[in-house]
């Protein structure tokens, strides 16, 4: 994107000023360059936000959001609970900046990527759904969806936050190039919202299995997640596939009777 932005920018044509014109970039500067604290204390103040998410998802995913407490997570920070809360003035709060940081942000460039890239839709579903893996489902933060799963009847508000912000930004995406791909005849016509939730299945088992009895380190059956990944779209994709037009007898180069 920012590549794209450049070369645009690059192709810009310049405006000449009116004669007699000057403008600021004419005239000659004097920058008073002032010095940037750079001591360790001020570095790790404007590091601390991010030091707090990386606790609290760690502890979220190891304990649940109901058993974490946040002077625990303030203390695996590094901080007063005081501090924390002048961050995040509630656990509540800060959930929902680690679902943020860690889910909506993968989301939102997702759908900037699908939005600029070309090719094909299978391709493009494709991309996504291992992007989702490599950034979402092979690290800790795809333990916030288990929680989810767990808690989301105790904690009504949490839930109605995590629908709008994550399932519901989801099921956009990738509708939306299922709705593409329907669109641009590459895909057979279907039912847009079962074929999300097709989409989605696999992907939350894998997660939940991980977050779950993979952490107890159990022995059942196995999974990679890779392997299961490119099954899955292999399968889906081929069902998607739209039937090619039968063949008429003219474009067979057979006489017509």
């Amino acid at each position: 994107m920012a590549a794209m932005i450049a070369a645009r920018a690059c192709g810009t044509p310049r405006l000449d000023a009116p004669r007699g014109a000057t403008y600021i970039t004419d005239r000659p500067v004097s920058i008073n360059f002032q010095p940037v604290s750079t001591s360790p204390r001020q570095r790790r103040k404007e590091a601390r936000p991010q030091e707090l998410l990386a606790a609290a998802l760690a502890l979220f995913v190891e304990k649940g959001f109901a058993a974490t407490r946040s002077e625990e997570v303030a203390r695996r920070a590094g901080v007063s609970k005081g501090t924390l809360y002048l961050y995040y003035p509630s656990k509540e709060e800060l959930f929902k900046a680690v679902v943020r940081e860690n889910l909506s942000t993968h989301i939102a460039e997702g759908a900037e990527i699908v939005a600029t890239m070309p090719g094909s839709v299978s391709e493009l579903l494709r991309f996504v759904m291992a992007e989702w893996w490599r950034r979402v489902g092979l690290g800790p933060a795809g333990g916030i969806s288990k929680i989810m799963m767990a808690e989301a009847r105790n904690f009504p508000e949490l839930a109605r936050f995590y629908v709008d912000e994550v399932i519901v930004p989801t099921h956009k995406l990738l509708g939306g190039l299922v709705q593409r791909g329907i669109a641009c005849g590459e895909f057979r016509p279907v039912s847009v919202t079962d074929t999300v939730h097709v989409l989605i299945g696999p992907m939350l088992h894998m997660i939940l299995y991980e977050h779950s009895f993979g952490a107890c380190r159990m022995h059942g059956p196995a999974i990679d997640p890779p392997a299961v990944l490119a099954t899955q779209m292999d399968l889906i994709l081929r069902g998607l596939q739209a039937a090619p037009a039968p063949e008429t007898p003219q474009a067979a180069g057979r006489p017509l009777r």
